[in-house]
């Protein structure tokens, strides 16, 4: 921890299948608050049109303001394509559960 109430990860659990197959449901992932995205990254997201719900996405491309983010999962998914650009507030570098592996860009 640097200081008070930041933090260097966070663990965040998947919801949905929008990011399936690379996640699933209830799968557990690591998240570098504030690391700089790339194209292709999964990333937590907000947008400012549901400022309440987080999602985990992937970054596709800067767009504004924000990043162009996608579900990998084209079926099952809402994302920029409706809501538009999405805030990008971490990274998502390792999958912790159920089982263990890096994240690799697509």
């Amino acid at each position: 921890m640097s200081g008070p109430g930041r933090w260097r990860w966070r663990r965040v659990r998947v919801r949905g299948a929008s990011m399936v197959p690379a996640l699933r449901d209830g799968d557990v992932v690591v998240v570098r608050p504030r690391a700089r995205p790339r194209a292709g990254d999964v990333v937590l997201v907000r947008w400012a049109s549901r400022p309440r719900q987080l999602s985990v996405k992937r970054a596709v491309r800067r767009d504004g303001g924000g990043w162009h983010v996608e579900g990998d999962n084209p079926f099952g998914t809402t994302d920029s394509r409706e809501l538009g650009p999405a805030a990008v507030l971490g990274v998502a570098t390792w999958r912790l559960w159920p089982s263990p592996r890096r994240l690799r860009p697509e």
